[in-house]
């Protein structure tokens, strides 16, 4: 049986640079993701997160600092966020990192707004075993973080 193993994806002009790390729990997304073909970048993500989950770390950051992203890649997205809450460890936690302009991170600015905004992820969630994060980035024009904020839900 092959050894489970980290996964790395380069970045090409139309595809995220993908870093799946078993070791540190950091899954990394990060470019811009309008692929032709979704599935032949995103099949082999979704089957290691599969693996992923059997022997997941006890905090997962799943990191999202995409530029841009098509229909098609949200989707990929959100099959493998709903592979990630079927970890079944109490005391485990997912924290998903948004990296937003600093102006979008201003505009959500209270915890309501927040919710408001990932309400769909709250009912994505609702019968998770374990505590799930959203911590938003708020970038400059650098890319550098000034900005962050923690929201579980």
């Amino acid at each position: 049986m092959k050894e489970f193993q980290s996964l790395i994806i380069e970045l090409t002009a139309k595809t995220p640079q993908i870093d799946l790390n078993q070791l540190t729990g950091d899954l990394i997304f990060s470019g811009r993701s309008i692929p032709e073909n979704a599935a032949k970048i995103y099949e082999p993500v979704l089957s290691w997160v599969q693996q992923y989950i059997l022997k997941a770390r006890p905090t997962t950051n799943l990191r999202l600092k995409l530029e841009y992203f098509n229909t098609a890649s949200i989707l990929w997205l959100a099959k493998i966020f709903k592979v990630l809450i079927q970890i079944n460890e109490p005391d485990y936690v997912l924290i998903v990192h948004l990296y937003l302009p600093v102006d979008e991170f201003d505009e959500l600015n209270d915890f309501e707004d927040i919710i408001e905004a990932f309400g769909p992820i709250e009912n994505i969630v609702q019968d998770a075993k374990f505590s799930i994060g959203i911590k938003l980035h708020g970038l400059d024009d650098n890319d550098e973080i000034i900005k962050e904020t923690l929201v579980f839900i």
